[in-house]
Order: structure tokens, then sequence, then C-alpha cells
């Protein structure tokens, strides 16, 4: 599973955002409250959804599943003319990223997750940046399907030389 490097564009994304952690996974109630309500957002670019996680810098480094961070229900927009009741706005800066597709639901997506950050990441020649993980859950995601298909996209950064 060879990623696809890509140089993505600053976004623009609205949506719901709650803080938890891998053992406090709240995503079933953050997606069920976001999916009641995304259609009230305008300026959308495309029907794509976008799960997004925001890590505290060396979150990985010292990896434990009790540990928080941010995750996102969201869409992207082209401008931010107004913002509904409740949701909140994420700017995304341009950067590269390493682009994964996972197949199968999401009870297969763990053992995608551990070949990227155990065996592909480690070995490449890049290191993570410190910028927004996401899933783009496009045309070809089904949820609970096993061929259901997602873009992964990790935020990546030349390794230093030593």
């Amino acid at each position: 599973m060879e990623p696809k490097i890509e140089n993505a564009s600053a976004k623009i994304f609205i949506g719901f955002r709650m803080k938890m952690s891998l053992t406090n996974n709240q995503t079933f109630t953050l997606w069920n409250a976001f999916m009641k309500r995304q259609k009230e957002i305008k300026n959308r670019i495309s029907s794509d959804l976008f799960s997004l996680q925001c890590y505290q810098e060396g979150y990985f480094n010292h990896f434990n599943p009790a540990n928080e961070f941010e995750k996102w229900a969201a869409v992207e927009v082209d401008a931010v003319a107004s913002v509904p009741e409740n949701m909140e706005t994420l700017r995304l800066a341009a950067g590269n990223y390493a682009v994964f597709t996972h197949i199968g639901g999401a009870e297969t997506a763990a053992k995608t997750f551990q070949y990227i950050f155990q065996q592909w990441l480690p070995q490449s020649e890049y290191d993570l940046d410190n910028r927004p993980h996401f899933e783009i859950l496009g045309d070809k995601y089904k949820k609970g399907s096993p061929d259901s298909e997602e873009e992964i996209w990790i935020p990546i950064q030349p390794k230093l030389k030593n």
C-alpha cells in the first residue's frame, strides 16, 4: 500500500468538533450530530465529508490511547459567508500529505493506520508534520461496507538529515 504524495492547498472547513481519545471514542456522537445538520452549511465545494484529527505536538512520540485530541466532522467550503449555530470553522494550511486508500469498514481501519505509522512512515523519507490529519469520505465511501473506500491524508515533511 504505497501512498501518493500530494501538496494540498489551504482549505476551509465548517463543522462540529469534540475532544476525545481512542479509549473514550466519541466519533459516533460527533458524526450523528453533524449529519443531522450538515445541509445547513452554505458554500460547500463538494458532497465529500471530512473527518479531521488535530493532535498536540508530540502526540505520536509518547503515544497513549488515553491522550486526548480534537476530532472534527466537517465539509469543505470555498468561503465562510455564514456559520450555522454551534458549528465552527477550521482553516487548514497548505502542505504535503501522504495519501493512502483504505478499503473496508471502520473495523479494519486500525490495521491500515498501524501499517502507516509502524511500517510505512518509519521506513519512508518523511516525518509527521504538525498539521491536521484527515480522511475524505467521498463517493466510494459506504459506511459499514467491506468494499467502502476512503482516503487517509497524513501530514508529512522531509526527514531532517543528521
